[in-house]
């Protein structure tokens, strides 16, 4: 069966698919996190050009995304887009893809191989977290008070929140500009679906799906990440049966903008 080319035509409108590299090639797909675009992928995407087909989406209400097939309540969970996913990969007619997933797209990724493992060959998760919040003896990095104060910060003054966010967010004081970005980039998305997402995000918990994933997984967690720390990788390596941990010396929690030369090392690596 050959792709769906009035399904990608639309999809490519809903989710702005960018589609490069070799196409004869087996399929490495990025997804970006919250607040951000396919954008963040610049340094890290192209690099695999020569040997894969790349592929980068925006999620839907993010980036250059169609902001009008923001449905509040398909995207009410991770479950949405993780349906998104599905909806694309089918449309190009791709199977047994690598998916990188940043943040929020990891636990996306996870739900969407195990809704269709047949999709998916690897799975890449970068700085991605099942669950935000410390509960019981469980280690996500943040107080139930910190995510209650994140998001009263996101609907009382968001702007004010992107610029702060941006600073704890990038530990690179010698570029600047990367954390200039990252707080543009919060402050273009909708507010109302910022908001929105914000709660679908930092509220999750996922932690019960993780032994249902099937495919081969690379956890890639930075030292300095302040919103998943190492132990939270740690913990994914644990509940994720075939899957395998580093940790990157610095990048925050954008390694593949602070640190892109030695995530995507890894990421070779673990393809090899």
């Amino acid at each position: 069966m050959g792709p769906d080319t009035a399904g990608i035509a639309d999809l490519a409108r809903r989710n702005h698919v960018t589609d490069t590299g070799r196409h004869e090639a087996p399929a490495i797909v990025f997804g970006h996190g919250f607040g951000t675009s396919q954008r963040m992928w610049r340094f890290v995407a192209p690099r695999f050009e020569e040997d894969f087909r790349v592929v980068l989406f925006d999620l839907v209400g993010s980036g250059d995304s169609d902001v009008a097939a923001y449905d509040r309540a398909r995207y009410d969970s991770l479950h949405g887009y993780a349906a998104d996913l599905v909806e694309l990969l089918d449309a190009m007619n791709l199977d047994n893809v690598v998916f990188v997933g940043h943040s929020v797209s990891g636990m996306i990724g996870a739900l969407a191989s195990i809704r269709r493992p047949d999709l998916f060959s690897r799975l890449v998760l970068v700085g991605a977290s099942p669950r935000y919040v410390n509960e019981g003896d469980y280690v996500g990095g943040l107080e139930p008070g910190d995510v209650d104060s994140l998001l009263d910060a996101i609907d009382s003054n968001f702007l004010a929140w992107a610029d702060a966010a941006a600073h704890t967010l990038i530990h690179d004081p010698e570029r600047p500009a990367l954390t200039s970005e990252l707080a543009e980039s919060f402050k273009a998305t909708d507010t109302a679906i910022a908001r929105h997402f914000a709660r679908v995000t930092y509220l999750s918990d996922h932690r019960a799906i993780l032994p249902r994933v099937s495919v081969p997984t690379l956890i890639v967690q930075s030292d300095d990440d302040a919103v998943a720390p190492v132990v939270v990788g740690e913990f994914l390596a644990k509940h994720i049966p075939e899957s395998e941990l580093v940790v990157l010396r610095e990048g925050g929690h954008y390694a593949h903008l602070v640190n892109p030369e030695e995530l995507t090392g890894r990421i070779r690596e673990f393809l090899a």
